[in-house]
C-alpha cells in the first residue's frame, strides 16, 4: 500500500480542500464495494488519504511526518478520533444509502442484488413478416456479463415480433439477458428489427411505395391496374392525363402500430420502336399532336 496521501488521490501537494474532496469523490464512486468495478484494499487506501487531508490539522502532521504521523507523541492529538465527514460525499454518490461506515460494513456482509445487462439482438424480418407479426425462436448469451471469467453459453427463447414493426424499432423482453448478481434480476433482451430489401417495394418510415409502370396510351386514355400491397392486391384507377411521378395513396396499406399508407408512383413507360410500321405511327403520332413538353425552356 502506497503512503503517499496526495499521490493515492491524485491531486497536488498544494491541492485545496475542495480539489481533494472533488477527487475523493470521483474515486471512490469507482472503487467503493458496492459498485461492479469496486476494490475493498483501494477504497480503504482513498478512505484513509481522504480522512487525513481533509483535516487541516491531520494534514499539517503529515506533510512533516508522513504516514506515521500518528505515532509521534508530540503530535498532541496521538488518540484523535475525529476524521472526515463522508456522508455528504456517499449521499450523493450512492443516492443516500450510507456511508463509509454504516453503509459500507452492511453491504460488505450482504452484497446488495444487481439487475443483469441488457443484450441486443437484431433480427431480420422480410415486410411480410413485419406487416403481420411473426414467431421467431432467437438465440440469446446466458451467464454473467460483469464476471471475470466472461464465460458465456447460449439458449433458445422465443418471441413474439408484433404486427407492424418498424426499421430499427426495439422489442423489450424481460429477464430474458445476463444473469443478475447477488441474486439480482436479469437483464433484458432488446430485439432490433432490421427489415430486409423487397424486390419493388420500398420503406420510408410507416409508409411504403410501389412504382406503377404504365403504357402512354394507359396514361392518356385511363386504364385500371392491379396494385401489390403487403395485404394482398388492390384494383386502382388511373384517370385519363395521368403525368409520370403522379403519386397516388391506398390508405392504411403502410407499417406501424397505426398503419401509414401505401404511395403508387406512377411511371410511363415508351415501347421501342422495332419496326417500320412502329416508327411510321410514332411519326403519325408526331404530327397529329402539337404538342412541346419543354415549351417553357424557351423562357430561361
Amino acid at each position: 500500500m502506497s503512503n503517499d496521501y496526495y499521490a493515492i488521490l491524485g491531486v497536488s501537494r498544494t491541492a485545496n480542500e475542495a480539489e481533494i474532496k472533488k477527487a475523493y469523490r470521483k474515486m471512490a464512486a469507482k472503487w467503493h464495494p458496492d459498485k461492479p468495478t469496486g476494490d475493498e484494499a483501494k477504497f480503504k487506501e482513498l478512505s484513509e488519504a481522504y480522512e487525513t487531508l481533509s483535516d487541516p490539522e491531520k494534514r499539517a502532521m503529515y506533510d512533516q511526518y508522513g504516514a506515521n504521523y500518528q505515532q509521534r507523541h508530540s503530535s498532541g492529538f496521538g488518540g484523535y478520533e475525529g476524521g472526515a465527514d463522508f456522508s455528504d460525499i456517499f449521499g450523493s454518490v450512492f443516492g443516500g444509502r450510507g456511508g463509509a461506515q454504516g453503509g459500507f460494513g452492511q453491504q460488505q456482509g450482504r452484497p446488495r442484488p444487481q439487475k443483469g445487462d441488457d443484450q441486443t439482438v437484431r433480427v431480420m424480418l422480410s415486410l411480410e413478416e413485419a406487416m403481420d407479426g411473426v414467431e421467431r425462436t432467437i438465440n440469446v448469451q446466458t451467464g454473467n456479463a460483469r464476471s471475470q471469467s466472461h464465460s458465456y453459453d447460449t439458449q433458445p427463447i422465443k418471441v413474439r415480433i408484433p404486427a407492424g414493426v418498424l426499421q430499427d424499432q426495439k422489442i423489450r423482453v424481460k429477464e430474458k439477458g445476463f444473469s443478475g448478481l447477488n441474486g439480482g434480476p436479469s437483464g433484458d433482451v432488446l430485439i432490433e428489427i432490421n427489415l430486409q430489401k423487397h424486390p419493388f417495394f420500398k420503406v420510408e418510415g410507416q409508409d411504403i411505395y410501389v412504382d406503377l409502370p404504365i403504357t402512354p396510351w394507359e396514361a392518356a386514355l385511363g386504364t385500371k391496374a392491379e396494385i401489390p400491397t403487403l395485404k394482398g392486391k388492390v384494383k386502382m384507377a388511373i384517370a385519363p392525363g395521368t403525368q409520370s411521378g403522379a403519386k397516388l395513396r391506398i390508405k392504411g396499406r403502410g407499417l406501424g402500430k397505426e398503419p401509414g399508407n401505401q404511395y403508387v408512383v406512377v411511371q410511363i413507360f415508351s415501347p421501342p420502336a422495332s419496326t417500320p410500321e412502329q416508327v411510321a405511327f410514332y411519326e403519325a403520332m408526331a404530327k397529329q399532336f402539337e404538342f412541346e413538353p419543354r415549351a417553357h425552356f424557351n423562357e430561361v
